[in-house]
């Protein structure tokens, strides 16, 4: 990119212009950025509004530049400082790459305070979560490939993950150790962080802010919650759930009658589980306080992931179809779970399936340390349809009820199975989702009938009696409510 287009693009995430070296500190912070996220140029000796004023002694200036460089900045930080001429005036370009040695810090703040990031066009102090994720990106270590040497095999639920897999896979120890689920730790084998994430037994216990938060708001912002969910599950679980609680609140004034073989939604729903699945796998598990978010408005939706992007990364590069893969072995299991792909097409895709459908453009930000994807409705589904579409949604669900009965036998059978579809309960809070005052021994028989089936299982399985006793659709199950969803929706 030439000079003269330099100067004419808006300050970002690669780009800031300064007056003049009067006040160092900035500058400095904003090369330790670049440095530790995507690189970028800073010119020196643009005034406020963009005109070119020039450096008053440009020998001298870009001198001392390059001393307060080395003075200030650890790791050693050596940028490519350039002189340029525009309209008769100097500018100092200084050049930042991503760099290996990262992260860098203000000698003066230390490596616990002086970091900074790249976000927009602002630069950000990291967080001691962030700066462990800067080193980790540095040295070629992924989050969800670390060791969690107090484990065993036994944290995992092999099971449920081997539903996920279904024949495709036998997810003996060869096998685990390929999808690196589990790894060698001091001559042992245990599970990878990522094992746990997919498919650990007591998941939250080791990442208690690795769950979703669904909400669906009244109007434009957050003033006014009309539904909500917390998810926390298996993640290819999560997906599901995510779009399930999407499609519920998207019907809008559909009419399921026998004659009619498909759905009107109001939402793209292709769309959002790309995006969904992109979120899933690409945030920051590392983080603490905070989990992955999907806010449904009513003239957009918007998900959201901890993490920012990559180091050497940036928006264009997302929708360009470039990608780096924060997490190798939750991604290796989604592709093998054929929810991905290729590498990389995601966004790409989607972007364009958006300017198929007519879509406003859709925008992905970086804010506050996280990333977040806003997909715009084509039309608004305004707060006073949601009646309209919930009820609608109560029918399909009907309907789903009553084909599920004439496959179980049994229509209570069919309602255990839709309500653990959607969440995990112990049988107490089992019989009160159902509308049942207590546990009747027809519930207690119709679990057991689920279980010896196949289509729902036990969190402790172990314990069968343990109060902490709650229990789960498997992947048979599920497969079967999604069956008998597409005969009657033809979705």
């Amino acid at each position: 990119m030439s000079i003269d287009e330099l100067i004419a693009t808006p300050e970002g995430k690669t780009l800031e212009f300064k007056r003049d070296l009067s006040s160092p500190k900035s500058l400095l912070k904003t090369l330790v950025a670049f440095a530790n996220t995507a690189g970028g140029r800073v010119i020196v000796g643009m005034a406020d509004d963009r005109r070119v004023i020039g450096v008053s002694d440009p020998l001298s200036s870009e001198e001392r530049l390059c001393s307060l460089i080395a003075d200030s900045i650890a790791p050693r930080l050596v940028p490519n400082v350039e002189m340029t001429t525009v309209d008769g005036r100097t500018l100092l370009v200084v050049e930042a790459f991503v760099s290996g040695l990262r992260p860098h810090y203000l000698k003066a703040e230390g490596p616990e305070c002086g970091v900074y990031v790249r976000l927009g066009s602002t630069n950000r102090q990291a967080d001691r979560e962030l700066i462990a994720e800067l080193r980790r990106s540095a040295e070629g270590t992924a989050f969800d490939e670390m060791p969690l040497p107090e484990l065993t095999v036994d944290a995992l639920d092999l099971e449920g993950a081997q539903g996920f897999f279904g024949t495709t896979r036998t997810l003996n120890e060869k096998a685990l150790v390929t999808l690196k689920l589990l790894t060698r730790h001091q001559n042992r084998l245990v599970p990878t962080k990522g094992a746990v994430l997919l498919f650990g037994k007591e998941r939250a216990t080791y990442f208690p802010d690795a769950w979703v938060q669904c909400g669906r708001f009244v109007g434009k912002d957050k003033a006014h919650i009309f539904d909500h969910i917390d998810l926390d599950e298996s993640l290819p679980r999560a997906v599901e759930s995510i779009m399930l609680f999407l499609k519920k609140h998207a019907m809008r004034g559909a009419d399921f009658t026998e004659t009619r073989r498909k759905d009107i939604w109001s939402i793209p729903l292709t769309i959002l589980r790309e995006v969904v699945i992109n979120a899933v796998v690409h945030a920051d598990y590392s983080q603490r306080g905070a989990p992955a978010r999907v806010a449904f408005f009513d003239d957009r939706i918007e998900v959201e992931n901890p993490g920012i992007l990559l180091p050497g990364m940036t928006v264009d590069d997302m929708k360009q179809g470039i990608s780096k893969i924060r997490n190798p072995v939750i991604a290796r299991v989604f592709r093998e779970l054929h929810l991905i792909e290729q590498w990389g097409s995601g966004v790409k895709r989607v972007f364009r399936e958006a300017a198929e459908l007519g879509l406003p453009e859709l925008q992905i930000i970086e804010i506050g340390m996280r990333l977040r994807f806003v997909v715009p409705l084509l039309k608004p589904v305004v707060a006073r349809e949601e009646v309209g579409g919930a009820r609608a949604f109560q029918r399909l669900e009907s309907r789903l009820e009553s084909r599920l009965e004439s496959r179980l036998e049994s229509r209570l059978a069919a309602k255990v199975l839709l309500a653990l579809a959607n969440a995990e309960y112990g049988k107490a809070a089992l019989a009160d989702q159902l509308g049942h005052k207590t546990v009747s021994g027809e519930l207690h028989k119709q679990c057991k009938r689920l279980l010896e089936f196949g289509l729902i299982e036990m969190t402790v399985p172990e314990k069968p009696n343990s109060r902490l006793q709650r229990y789960r659709v498997t992947p048979k199950g599920r497969q079967l409510v999604r069956l008998s969803d597409a005969e009657i929706t033809g979705a």
